[in-house]
């Protein structure tokens, strides 16, 4: 799959309350706390180092409104939160700040922590950006369907994962568009530089397939397995999740084929694969195949069109933010089934 030029962020042209609350210096004599005098209209930038970070904000204004808000490389970090006229809720997220922000063999992108307001009706009243202390990371290996695509109307699933979860947990998505099993292994600037990153209770998800079109079965089988062993060297948890499908509808009706459901021209069939690494190495498995194959058949030919990018760029591979949305929320339900995360750090409903 190609890589996609960034593009600029469009400015925001809705209008926002922000209360002026003067940021406070420090917290117990401790790391100083960022405020509300980094934002200004409908955007705010922290100057912060790579890290990780909690961010509380107070939402709403004298008026009903309605907030989300997107970060770094579009990621989505709270989902929209209606406030009734004259009130003001409290809202938690950690993220993940690095270089570069968003693929990582990307640009860099801009240094520090940019947060951005979205919503019908955005209102921030206060906000506070703290280092977080000993938050639960969530790595993701992966794909340009995983990725932080950083041109609309792209979006993977990985970037809108984020918005799932409360404070106490971030996405550090190191999905690569183009990347296969074999060149996500040889290039420095990906496992060679998650590996090292991985500490003992962090969760590393592991979604390749859609590039490893020439990877013969042995290959693929074994490049799984030394991302497992990775994982499990450095203290992580591994968890392996098939691939999303295509949408390519067979004349039944059904995604009943090898273009829908990741068989490559070699024959080998990367979910089938997935699923038997993950039995012998005793991985735990999110089969975002088999699930994603199921929204797709059941929404029909028509239907499905919204998930992924064929209205706009007739790209039946790629997801909209919409379709990535939905197949993050897949994802999130997994990951509470299957005990994963807390479920107090998982954001449902």
């Amino acid at each position: 799959m190609r890589r996609f030029t960034p593009a600029v962020l469009a400015a925001l042209t809705l209008t926002t309350a922000l209360t002026a609350v003067p940021a406070a210096q420090a917290q117990d004599g401790g790391s100083p706390v960022l405020g509300i005098a980094a934002c200004t209209g409908t955007a705010c930038h922290f100057d912060v180092p790579p890290g990780t970070y909690d961010v509380k904000v107070l939402l709403g204004g004298g008026a009903a409104s309605s907030t989300a808000i997107a970060g770094e490389t579009r990621r989505s970090l709270l989902p929209e939160t209606a406030v009734p006229a004259g009130e003001r809720v409290a809202r938690t997220f950690t993220v993940n700040v690095r270089t570069p922000e968003g693929e990582p063999t990307g640009v860099d992108g801009t240094p520090g922590l940019d947060l951005v307001l979205g919503g019908s009706a955005p209102a921030l009243a206060d906000i506070r950006v703290t280092p977080a202390r000993h938050a639960r990371q969530v790595f993701l290996v992966g794909d340009s369907t995983v990725c932080d695509q950083p041109g609309d109307p792209y979006s993977g699933w990985g970037q809108q994962l984020p918005q799932y979860l409360r404070k106490g947990v971030s996405v550090a998505n190191y999905a690569d568009s183009g990347e296969s099993t074999v060149t996500y292994l040889g290039n420095p600037r990906l496992w060679a530089t998650v590996q090292p990153q991985i500490h003992r209770g962090d969760l590393v998800m592991i979604q390749l397939a859609h590039n490893d079109k020439t990877t013969d079965e042995a290959t693929y089988r074994a490049n799984l397995e030394t991302l497992v062993a990775g994982v499990r060297e450095k203290g992580g948890r591994p968890v392996l999740v098939t691939p999303i499908v295509r949408r390519w509808f067979s004349a039944d009706g059904t995604l009943n084929n090898g273009t829908a459901l990741l068989v490559n021209g070699l024959g080998v069939d990367h979910p089938a694969v997935v699923r038997s690494v993950a039995a012998e190495r005793d991985v735990p498995l999110i089969d975002l195949t088999a699930k994603t194959r199921a929204l797709v058949e059941s929404l029909g030919a028509e239907g499905s069109k919204a998930l992924y990018l064929y209205n706009e760029k007739r790209d039946n591979t790629h997801t909209s933010v919409h379709g990535a949305t939905v197949y993050a929320g897949l994802v999130r339900d997994e990951l509470l089934a299957q005990h994963l995360v807390p479920e107090g750090l998982v954001r449902v409903g």
